[in-house]
Parts: structure tokens; sequence; C-alpha cells
């Protein structure tokens, strides 16, 4: 597979996301051709990735190297997490032109960019995602950030890349479960932006959830095409960047319902949203009945256990409520939702009552 290229441009500047295979093994070289010359560099890399990849962009690297190693989980992506990686940017005595790069998933994508914003109000900042999911989703659009016992990624700030190296060569080492947690992000793509994308996913799914060439790559890229292009129309979320949160008002409120746990993880928290959120859509005469009927064949094809009855109950829907309250897209008593009309359209501009949310609740539960 060639290497592709898409650059990201923003008010901010342009950084280059490089998808390829085997191109992490030269992360020295590349930093180099993207003009990042630090004396000296710290790795803060996830406990899952491969000990074989680490020791390859390890000695790609002949700049001094100081390695973090962190569990990947959201439990984790912690202000004390926070706290250690500028301990030892601290204790090293890392300046503004040296570099922080990240090895894994979009936790410690989220968390170790998060550190680099606020280290000297800004250190130069290198992702190297290894998860489906970063690669066609945390890695674009520079958003940071932690949680805390109030929700989910609600200490952030928007910080770019300098550079994103997107080896495709991680992915076999993931479990089906975080495949599928990277394809939410691609279907969510879909739904928002391109029907004839979906269209290849709902043709194509078992050969990409196998990553069958050219299958994979081509989902990978076009992802990543749809985001960039919204994301550089709207960098810091004010308006049309509010879509890619569909499905997310309601996913990361099931995620702080269930503490975070292993039970249900990010990628399956958002298909689990979509499907509430098409449901709403649907219910509120907002999305046609043939695009629904579409919509949630599709997420049965993903897995049969994306209901919510296998992680609720009618006891939960006050904490879940709650969460959704809390979510950072909304500026007043009401609820702001990101809803789809029809496939490749969503709209971000409805608002919805407590009440309204509750009932809608209500009304699943009392179907089950």
């Amino acid at each position: 597979m060639k290497t592709k290229k898409i650059t990201i441009s923003t008010f901010e500047g342009k950084y280059p996301i490089l998808i390829g295979k085997n191109i992490s093994s030269n992360t020295g070289n590349l930093l180099k051709k993207n003009k990042i010359f630090s004396s000296k560099v710290l790795l803060v890399v996830d406990k899952k990735v491969p000990l074989e990849m680490i020791k390859k962009i390890k000695k790609s690297i002949k700049e001094k190297k100081n390695l973090i190693y962190l569990k990947s989980n959201e439990k984790n992506k912690s202000q004390s997490n926070v706290d250690k990686i500028l301990s030892v940017l601290l204790k090293e005595n890392f300046n503004r032109n040296d570099c922080l790069i990240s090895i894994g998933g979009g936790i410690i994508g989220d968390l170790s960019a998060f550190s680099a914003s606020i280290f000297k109000r800004g250190l130069i900042y290198v992702n190297i995602p290894t998860t489906l999911l970063a690669q066609v989703d945390s890695s674009i659009g520079g958003k940071t950030g932690i949680n805390s016992k109030f929700g989910k990624n609600l200490i952030g700030t928007f910080y770019q890349p300098k550079l994103v190296i997107s080896d495709i060569s991680f992915l076999k080492s993931l479990p089906k479960r975080e495949i599928i947690c990277g394809y939410a992000e691609i279907f969510k793509h879909s739904l928002i932006s391109n029907r004839s994308f979906f269209n290849f996913l709902n043709k194509n799914i078992k050969e990409i959830l196998k990553f069958k060439s050219p299958y994979i790559e081509k989902s990978i890229y076009k992802s990543c095409i749809i985001k960039k292009k919204i994301v550089e129309k709207d960098f810091k979320e004010k308006n049309l960047r509010k879509i890619l949160n569909f499905g997310h008002t309601f996913g990361h409120a099931y995620e702080a319902s269930l503490g975070y746990s292993s039970k249900l993880n990010h990628g399956e928290a958002v298909i689990l949203g979509i499907s509430s959120a098409a449901t709403f859509s649907q219910d509120n005469k907002i999305l046609n009945n043939n695009d629904a009927k579409l919509i949630f064949k599709h997420i049965d094809r993903i897995s049969s256990k994306f209901s919510l009855r296998n992680f609720f109950k009618k006891t939960n829907i006050k904490k879940i409520v709650k969460f959704m309250a809390t979510d950072k897209k909304n500026f007043d008593d009401k609820i702001n939702l990101i809803l789809i009309k029809k496939i490749g359209n969503v709209n971000f501009k409805y608002k919805f009552s407590l009440k309204k949310i509750e009932k809608f609740f209500l009304n699943y539960f009392r179907t089950i």
C-alpha cells in the first residue's frame, strides 16, 4: 500500500496525516522530513501496543528518549496521569521545541495532547494512533481532554499535533471489540455526511471488519476526509463541527452511567448512542422510516448486542439524563441533540427539555 497523505489546515497552521503500512518504524526520519528537530523526546505509550512495534519506533529516533507506559482506560484519562507526564517533562527540563509523542489509542492521545498543550503553554506534539478508532477520529481535529467525576472530556483544550502517523500495521493486533469501537466512528461519518459512503460500508461491512484490502484502507481514508472537511470549516466547534457528536450525547451519558467500566467501551457506547439518536429522530418525525430501518439493520450487522436493555434498566433513566444534562454542548437548561434527517444529513440545532428525554426512555422501557 502506498502511503497516503491528508493535510489538515486550520487557522493555527497545517499538519499532515500519513496513512500507510509499517510507516511508524520510520518515525525518526518522518519527524525530520516534517521539520521537527527536537533534542529530547518523551514517548507516552499504551501498554497494549506490541513491544516489537515500540522497539522499532525507539530505534528510529536518535534523540534522547524518555518513556512512560500507561494502561489505556477511561479511569486513567485523569488529572493524576497528566501530573505524571508533566513531572517527567519538568524533571528532564524539556523546552517548547522538544517533542511529546503519544503511541496508543484515543485515550492515550487525548491525555498526551492535553499534557503537551499546557506544558510551558505548548510543547511539540506528535500522534501515532494505534487503534482504528484513534486513526479515524481522535487523531484528527485537535481536541484534547481528560475525564472527571462530573463527566467525560469536560476538561480539555484545542491543540493541533505537528504530525500524525497512522500505521495500519498496528490494527492486526486489535481484538474484535476494538475493531467495532473504531468502526463506530467510520459508520457515524457516513451517516452525517455521505450516503454513498454509507452504501459502500453497507455492501462491504464483512470485509472491512476483517481488515481486508482495499476495503479497510478506503474506509479509513474516506472517513478521515469527511472529518477533515468538517474540522477545517469549524475548528473550535462553534457550529458545523457539532455534527461530529452525532450519537455522542447519548453515548457519553451511557459510558458515565456505567462508571466507564469495561462493560461498554467508547465505540460501543457511540453505536448505542447512534441507535438512540436515530430512534429519537424517528419518534419525532425527523427521520423517515426507510432510512431508520437501514440504520438499525446495519447496527444489527455490526453486533446484535447494541440494545439499551442489554446495559440498562428503567431505574437508570434519571442517572442517564443527568449526565446528558452536563454535556458540554448545552448552554441552558435544555439538552442539545444532533439528530438525523436522512442518511448523509444531520442537524445540530435541536433542543429538548429533560422531561422530553426522560419520556423517550420511559417509552422505550415500557415496550420491552
